[in-house]
């Protein structure tokens, strides 16, 4: 028999019912319980879609019942205070991105989880995109030589749904993947210049990061973009490699599927959204890594079972936003900020 952890998700909004439950579901070593919402409608949603999973009124009710590890999957602006809540309850977290709303709250977090001993995780599933994973193995077999810069995109034409104040603005939403995606790949960051636009919150920017390694990040995040960019492209001495399309794992959560309805087949890349490897003029598509969001959750689960370790470090994420709070500082002023 599977040793199970008991699961338990704060907040069932499009990223607790989209992003989080089916993966947290699908795992084979986690007991879904329960999801915090006091939403009637919401409620509903549970009833219908998570059959056997109940809902609480909150954190203290779902530790009564003996769960062990929480999702928090609400507005950026309350992660910090929910976790506070979580890890006086004893319970391992994980946070979803954006961690919390600058790298001061972010700290306070994870230090006070550390104080009490508790596991603390940021959900930075795009580690795990098919993209970034492809793009991972290129460097590391040498297709693309020594790396000179990477552009990285998510770029839409949302303009009716870009995060409210309480989500943090776009830099927040969609600079949490692009950030941490650039840092792991190149490493550190030593200058940060950006550019923001959109009132009275921010929805469409740019990031240029400098790397200690000597790789130049470019990166743009918009709701308001019709023609987007490339996902990536990433110039290197020997290539350069180009990928069109945001990870597919999105549109098969989106559309219903899940891990333990897709099996094998969860995260395949069909053919024809494939990168390709240009060397001069011509290009030749490289077969796409298989995404692995499915992963996530069970390696939490195998953490609070003392069995492995956490999926993502959550000092990753404060660096990160450490490079956020740069970058808006960057945007006000006009000038590059040294980290």
């Amino acid at each position: 028999m599977i040793e199970r952890v008991k699961f338990g998700l704060v907040g069932y909004g499009t990223g607790g019912r989209v992003f989080h439950a089916p993966l947290i579901a699908s795992a084979q070593n986690i007991d879904f319980v329960g999801v915090v919402t006091t939403s009637e409608e919401r409620r509903a949603q549970i009833a219908e879609q998570l059959p056997g999973v109940s809902a609480y009124d909150s954190i203290a009710a779902l530790a009564a019942d003996g769960v062990q590890a929480v999702a928090i999957s609400t507005p950026a602006a309350t992660h910090a205070a929910l976790a506070a809540e979580a890890i006086a309850a004893g319970l391992a977290v994980v946070v979803d991105k954006p961690f919390a709303l600058d790298a001061a709250a972010a700290r306070k977090v994870v230090t006070s989880a550390e104080e009490a001993g508790v596991l603390l995780t940021v959900y930075q599933n795009r580690r795990w995109d098919s993209d970034l994973l492809t793009i991972r193995r290129l460097i590391e077999n040498g297709s693309l030589g020594e790396i000179r810069r990477f552009e990285s995109r998510m770029e839409r034409w949302a303009p009716d749904r870009e995060p409210p104040a309480a989500g943090g603005g776009t830099l927040l939403d969609f600079g949490s993947h692009l950030v941490d995606q650039a840092l792991q790949l190149h490493g550190p960051a030593t200058r940060v210049y950006a550019e923001m636009r959109g009132e009275p919150r921010d929805d469409d920017f740019f990031v240029a990061l400098h790397h200690a390694s000597g790789v130049e990040s470019h990166l743009w995040g918009s709701w308001r973009q019709a023609g987007p960019g490339p996902r990536f492209r990433v110039t290197g001495t020997a290539g350069t490699f180009i990928s069109p399309d945001l990870d597919y794992q999105e549109t098969l959560l989106k559309d219903g599927k899940s891990p333990a309805k897709l099996g094998d087949r969860w995260g395949v890349e069909p053919e024809h959204r494939w990168g390709h490897l240009f060397r001069g003029s011509t290009g030749a598509p490289v077969e796409s890594a298989r995404g692995r969001w499915d992963t996530f959750y069970p390696a939490v689960a195998a953490a609070v079972l003392g069995e492995g370790p956490l999926p993502v470090d959550p000092w990753d994420s404060i660096r990160a936003m450490e490079v956020l709070d740069a970058a808006r500082q960057s945007a006000t002023t006009g000038t590059a900020v040294t980290l």
